[in-house]
C-alpha cells in the first residue's frame, strides 16, 4: 500500500487536494528536460507545487558530467560503442535488471535529501536511470512516496523497468504491453506523449518561417532534418544533398553543435539553423521532418499534423523506436536515400483527406494527461514491495 506523504508543511500552505510534484529529469540532450518543464507547467497550472530536478547533478564526485560527455561524445563519433552497450545491457529481453542500478544507487542520498527538503507527494521519474533509482529506493523503504515513472520511448529498453516502481505511463499500447511482459504486477497505464499546448493550435510564428524559406530557396518545399539538441546524426551531410538535388530545401536542426551547423551551412541547398527556440512555428512552415530517434522532435511533429519519415536512425533505443513507429503507422519508414525521395513524393501529393486522416492518426495517441494520473495515484493502494535489493 502507498504510505501516506509526510509533506511537511513548508513555504505556503496548499489549498486543499494540492500535491507536491517532483519530477526526476536528466539534461542528457533535450528531450527529457522539455518533458519535465511541461508536466511542472500542467502540474503548477492545476494548482500544485512542483519543480524538477537534474538527475545528473545528484550524482557524485563529477559522476554525472562524465556520463553525459560519454554520451554525447559516443552518439556524434562513435554510435557503435553505444549500441554495443544497448545491445548487451539495455535492449528488452528477460532480465529486468541492468547494471545501470549500482550507477543510480550513487544518487541515492541526494534525493532523500530533496524528497525530505520538498515534502514531494510523488516523484515523476521521465528518464530510464531515475527509474532505476527510484525503483529501488521504493522496494528498499528509503522511499516513502509513490513513483510514477513516465516511459518516453516508444520501444521500452530494459533500464526503464523496475519492479519497485508504483506505476509505469507509456507513450502506446503496445509500449504498455512490453511493460507488462517484462515486469508483472506493475500498474501500468497508456497515457499517450507530453507536448506543450501550442503544438496543437495555429502557430503564430509560421507565416516568418514560410518567408524565410521562400527568400532562401524560392519554389523549394523545406523539409526537416532533426539532430537533436547535441547534433548527433548519421550522414546528414549526405542527406541534405540528396534532397537538394531532388528539389527539395533541407532546413537542417543542428542543435548546439556548432561543428554541425559550420558544416551544413556549406552544403549548397541547405539552410542550417543552431538552436530553435521556436519549434511550433517551424514544424508548422516546413512540409516533412526526416527523423532519427523518434524522440521528442518526432512527438511534437505529430501533434503539429506533420508527417515523419524515419531515416538512418541513431543506433540503439533511436533505431527501435523509429522502426516501433512506421509499425504503428505514426511515421513512414525508408530504408535507403532513393525510398526517402519515393516518401517524400508521395507525402507532398497526397489529397486534403488522406492528410486529415494522418494527421489525426498521429493526434490520437495524445489522450491522457499524464501529469493528472500520476496526482490522482498518489492515494491509491499499490504494491510497492516487489523486488526488494
Amino acid at each position: 500500500m502507498l504510505p501516506s506523504s509526510p509533506a511537511p508543511q513548508r513555504g505556503a500552505a496548499r489549498q486543499a487536494g494540492a500535491r507536491r510534484v517532483l519530477v526526476l529529469s536528466a539534461s542528457m540532450g533535450a528531450g527529457h528536460d522539455t518533458v519535465a518543464r511541461e508536466l511542472v507547467r500542467r502540474a503548477r497550472a492545476q494548482g500544485h507545487q512542483a519543480e524538477s530536478v537534474d538527475l545528473m547533478r545528484l550524482l557524485p564526485y563529477g559522476t554525472g558530467p562524465g556520463l553525459r560527455a560519454f554520451y554525447r561524445t559516443s552518439v556524434r563519433h562513435a554510435p557503435w560503442v553505444y549500441d554495443g552497450l544497448y545491445r548487451a545491457f539495455l535492449r528488452p529481453g528477460d532480465h529486468t535488471r541492468p547494471s545501470g542500478v549500482p550507477l543510480a544507487r550513487l544518487a541515492a542520498d541526494g534525493l532523500e535529501r530533496l524528497v525530505a527538503r520538498t515534502g514531494a507527494d510523488v516523484v515523476v521519474p521521465v528518464f530510464h536511470l531515475a527509474a532505476q533509482l527510484t525503483g529501488h529506493l521504493r522496494a528498499s523503504g528509503r522511499l516513502r512516496v509513490p513513483s510514477t515513472v513516465f516511459v518516453l520511448d516508444f520501444a521500452v529498453h530494459r533500464q526503464w523497468l523496475h519492479p519497485g516502481n508504483d506505476v509505469c505511463f507509456c507513450l502506446t499500447d503496445q509500449a504498455a504491453d512490453d511493460v507488462r511482459r517484462a515486469v508483472p504486477g506493475t500498474h501500468v497505464e497508456t497515457t499517450g506523449p507530453v507536448v506543450s499546448p501550442e503544438f496543437f493550435t495555429p502557430a503564430p510564428g509560421a507565416d516568418g518561417w514560410r518567408r524565410r524559406f521562400e527568400r532562401y530557396a524560392p519554389g523549394r518545399p523545406p523539409v526537416l532534418l532533426s539532430a537533436g539538441a547535441w547534433g548527433a546524426a548519421a550522414g546528414l551531410g549526405e542527406t541534405a544533398r540528396l534532397l537538394a538535388g531532388a528539389g527539395y530545401l533541407p532546413v537542417v536542426l543542428c542543435g548546439r553543435n556548432q561543428a554541425l551547423r559550420s558544416r551544413t551551412a556549406r552544403l549548397p541547398g541547405a539552410l542550417a539553423l543552431d538552436w530553435v527556440t521556436d519549434m511550433p512555428g517551424l514544424l508548422n512552415a516546413v512540409c516533412a521532418l526526416v527523423d532519427n530517434a523518434a524522440g521528442q522532435t518526432a512527438v511534437q511533429a505529430l501533434a503539429a499534423g506533420l508527417p515523419v519519415a524515419g531515416y538512418r536512425p541513431l543506433p540503439g533505443h533511436g533505431a527501435d523506436g523509429v522502426r516501433r513507429m512506421a509499425d504503428l503507422r505514426l511515421t513512414e519508414s525508408a530504408a535507403d536515400g532513393p525510398a526517402l525521395l519515393a516518401v517524400l513524393d508521395r507525402l507532398m501529393t497526397e489529397g486534403p483527406e488522406e492528410r486529415r486522416r494522418r494527421a489525426a492518426r498521429g493526434r490520437a495517441i495524445f489522450h491522457t494527461d499524464v501529469l493528472e494520473r500520476a496526482v490522482a495515484l498518489t492515494g491509491r493502494p499499490t504494491v510497492t514491495s516487489r523486488g526488494a535489493d
